[in-house]
């Protein structure tokens, strides 16, 4: 297995094992971890002590014209009863997402050391969130990591109904206007895929990123 050293240097995403993991080690400064996201690589483990690099294969990701809206879903939309905002409670939607509790995990892959890491990237303009309010609560809502015209979710959450949906569509369509290729979802998901997402090579996902 890689082990990363001192340097933010990464070996090739092409290079990882049969799970996606590409090297070990390293640390979490935020130049580190926006070369690797870069590269197709992202970290993830549950303890910032046993750092993880990885790059699955095949990519789940949502093409932004492959977006899909259920008719139910466009009745909630057209309702206006979810109001959303950009990057107004960026920490608050990452605390969020930490405590959502998720199947077959003990505990939370978003520790300190990667709440902090994100910090600073949202603060150099790197990581960015969506709100979804209602009543003036915070009721979902969605953070990653923006390439520029390649935006790596990170993670969502939802303390009611349709929240985090409503919170990836409106991403979409304002990634959209904007012309981004995609929308980088990572690893497989059936919440996902109803979206619209669907599975790429790992080799597919890194020449859209180049």
């Amino acid at each position: 297995m890689y082990q990363l050293s001192s340097k933010h240097i990464f070996p090739s995403p092409l290079s990882a094992d049969g799970d996606g993991i590409v090297a070990v080690g390293g640390d979490l400064d935020p130049e580190r971890i926006l070369i690797a996201y870069k590269m197709g690589i992202f970290p993830w483990f549950e303890n910032d002590n046993d750092l993880v690099w990885w790059s699955p294969d095949p990519r789940m990701v949502l093409f932004p014209k492959k977006l899909k809206i259920s008719k139910s879903t466009k009745k909630i939309l057209n309702n206006n009863s979810f109001q959303i905002t950009f990057n107004k409670s960026f920490m608050e939607v990452v605390n969020a997402c930490a405590k959502v509790k998720r199947f077959g995990q003990n505990g939370t892959w978003i520790t300190k050391g990667l709440m902090s890491a994100y910090k600073k990237l949202h603060d150099k303009g790197h990581a960015y969130s969506v709100e979804v309010w209602e009543n003036f609560e915070l009721v979902g809502g969605l953070y990653g990591i923006d390439l520029g015209n390649v935006f790596c979710g990170e993670s969502m959450f939802t303390k009611t109904n349709n929240a985090s949906k409503v919170a990836f569509i409106h991403l979409v369509k304002e990634l959209s206007k904007n012309g981004y290729k995609l929308i980088d979802c990572q690893v497989p998901s059936a919440h996902l895929k109803s979206l619209g997402a669907e599975e790429i090579s790992r080799q597919e996902f890194i020449k859209y990123l180049s």
